[in-house]
C-alpha cells in the first residue's frame, strides 16, 4: 500500500508559483524551506524540480487559457470579445498576481529546460494549440478568415499588445487597461490585405 500523502500538493505549486514569479526561478532546497517541507517529500511527489516547474507552468497557463476563452465567448461583438481577450492578463493578474507574473515574465523554456516528463511536455504543447485555436477562431468571428495575415493581425491584439503593456509593468489600472484597449481598437480599425 502506497504511502499517505502528507503535504498539500496545491500548496506546494503555490509557494513554487510565488518563487518563480518572485526571483525567475526556484530550488528544490528554496522551495522546501518556503513550504516547510522537506527536499524528500518533494522529490516523492513530484519526481524533479522539472516536472515540478511543468506542474506550476501548466496549472498557471491553463487556468489563463480557461479565463481568456471566457473573457471573450462573453463578449457581444467580435471586436469586444478581441478586447476582452487582450485584457484578460490584468484579470487574471487581480485573481492571481504571481502565476500572472510568472506567466509573463519567465521565460518558459528557460525556467523548465531539459527532463520534462513526456506526459507534461505533450500537455504545454496541447496548450499552444489551444491558444492558435483561440486566435483562429477571435480572426473567423472578426473577418470570416483564419489565413496567416488575420491570424498575424490577432496574434498583435491578443498576444503581443498585451505581453508588451503588462510584461514591464503588471499595472491593471483602469488607465493602463483602457489604453490598452484602445491600441487592440486601433489595430482591428485597419483594413486587412485581401487574401492572396
Amino acid at each position: 500500500m502506497p504511502r499517505p500523502r502528507v503535504h498539500d500538493l496545491d500548496r506546494l505549486l503555490d509557494t513554487a508559483e510565488r518563487l518563480v514569479a518572485e526571483d525567475g526561478a526556484v530550488s528544490v532546497r528554496s522551495l522546501a524551506s518556503a513550504a516547510g517541507v522537506s527536499n524528500g517529500a518533494i522529490y516523492h511527489a513530484f519526481g524533479s524540480i522539472t516536472a515540478l516547474l511543468g506542474r506550476v507552468w501548466l496549472r498557471a497557463a491553463t487556468d489563463f487559457l480557461d479565463l481568456q476563452s471566457e473573457l471573450a465567448d462573453a463578449a457581444v461583438s467580435p471586436e469586444d470579445a478581441v478586447v476582452a481577450a487582450a485584457d484578460a492578463p490584468a484579470v487574471f493578474a487581480e485573481r492571481r498576481p504571481h502565476a500572472a507574473r510568472m506567466l509573463l515574465t519567465v521565460d518558459k523554456d528557460q525556467l523548465l529546460g531539459p527532463g520534462l516528463p513526456t506526459e507534461l511536455a505533450d500537455a504545454l504543447f496541447a496548450l499552444d494549440k489551444r491558444v492558435v485555436a483561440l486566435l483562429v477562431r477571435l480572426s473567423r468571428a472578426m473577418w470570416d478568415r483564419r489565413d496567416a495575415a488575420a491570424v498575424g493581425v490577432m496574434t498583435t491584439c491578443v498576444v503581443d499588445l498585451p505581453t508588451a503593456f503588462f510584461r514591464r509593468e503588471l499595472d491593471t489600472s483602469a488607465d493602463h487597461r483602457d489604453r490598452l484597449a484602445a491600441a487592440v481598437r486601433a489595430v482591428l480599425a485597419v483594413p486587412l490585405r485581401p487574401k492572396g
